[in-house]
């Protein structure tokens, strides 16, 4: 069973996709199918770490599904298909919370960010959810992953967990032919682009999210023309003119957001676009912004509107990628029992 170079990457179905997920993931996302196996998930079984109304649900998996093909994700050439269809995901992440150590979790600062102060009330999922995206990742032996800055610790932990593995059943693992005592392979974080962390346009110091109590704070991948334009407009700035080299963004994160997301936008280097715009206002620019962000999300916002509309063949995609993703965990998964002792007819 050799290791194929493949890619793995999710998102949750909780909330509107936004720039920051396009800018930051989905970009590299549709360059890679390109170029590499891919595959791509809704992790569902993320979402319900914390408690999600079973229609919405439903619904969020096909609005994200539906995100993902506009945006120019081909389930053609990528296998696209949710977390709870395949059952290796699930049955991986047992086997690794019994190989992830207590002391790695504790260490993990996401969980602290999300559980804040009512730590004790918070579930067994959200704590162990790291232990699941190493299982997401590795029931495929994937060996890249397009991450978030803000991932990279759990991709780490991921590295970990196949190391501790490969380690722990070095005798099982050489017995059932692996002769290098390599089952799992270490997956490589893949992290490319000028906005690779969108921030907030309320506040150039806070990552763009979903979870964010005001909707002026992000672009929404469904928001119209009007509503990008208006805040673009209402995005916060300062009162110097913009910078004409990247080392006057110093104390100015707004302006290296609003400069960040405009160069990927329109695929150039930021010292292109400063050098462009470097010594203009703000107000000028934002009409520039604006006017790139409304070319590149209207279409995605209308195809997303017309592919929601028929959830029946969003099902189907989902089914048919879910079936092409069994194919591959469903014997890696198959092996991991036999190296682990497990009895299987």
């Amino acid at each position: 069973m050799k290791i194929t170079p493949r890619v793995f990457s999710g998102m949750q179905p909780t909330g509107s996709l936004h720039l920051g997920n396009y800018l930051g993931a989905m970009v590299n996302w549709i360059k890679m199918q390109e170029t590499h196996e891919c595959i791509y998930c809704v992790v569902d079984l993320h979402a319900i770490t914390v408690w999600q109304d079973p229609a919405e649900l439903k619904n969020a998996i096909r609005q994200v599904t539906a995100a993902y093909i506009a945006a120019g994700l081909d389930p053609k050439k990528s296998i696209l298909f949710n977390q709870s269809q395949v059952s290796a995901h699930a049955e991986l992440a047992w086997v690794f919370n019994c190989v992830a150590r207590l002391g790695w979790l504790n260490r993990m600062t996401q969980f602290k960010e999300k559980a804040g102060k009512d730590r004790e009330q918070a579930s067994v999922g959200l704590y162990a959810y790291p232990n699941l995206m190493a299982a997401d990742i590795l029931a495929y032996r994937a060996t890249h992953v397009p991450v978030g800055e803000d991932q990279k610790q759990h991709l780490e932990l991921a590295r970990d967990i196949a190391q501790k593995f490969n380690n722990d059943f070095s005798a099982s693992i050489i017995a059932e032919g692996f002769a290098d005592g390599i089952f799992f392979p270490q997956p490589e974080p893949v992290i490319t682009g000028a906005a690779t962390r969108v921030m907030s346009l309320r506040d150039g110091s806070k990552k763009m999210s979903k979870s964010d109590p005001s909707d002026l704070s992000r672009i929404n991948m469904t928001d119209d023309a009007d509503t990008i334009a208006k805040k673009v407009q209402k995005a916060k700035t300062d009162t110097e003119p913009l910078p004409s080299e990247e080392g006057g963004f110093t104390g100015r994160p707004e302006a290296e957001n609003l400069i960040g997301i405009y160069a990927t936008l329109v695929d150039k280097p930021v010292d292109a676009v400063l050098a462009e715009f470097g010594g203009q206002q703000f107000s000028a620019f934002k009409k520039v912004l604006a006017d790139a962000l409304v070319a590149k999300i209207e279409p995605i916002a209308n195809e997303i509107k017309r592919l929601t509309g028929d959830p029946a063949e969003i099902d189907r995609i989902l089914a048919d990628g879910s079936s092409r993703a069994r194919e591959i965990a469903t014997p890696i998964m198959g092996k991991v029992k036999d190296i682990v002792g497990f009895i299987r007819s």
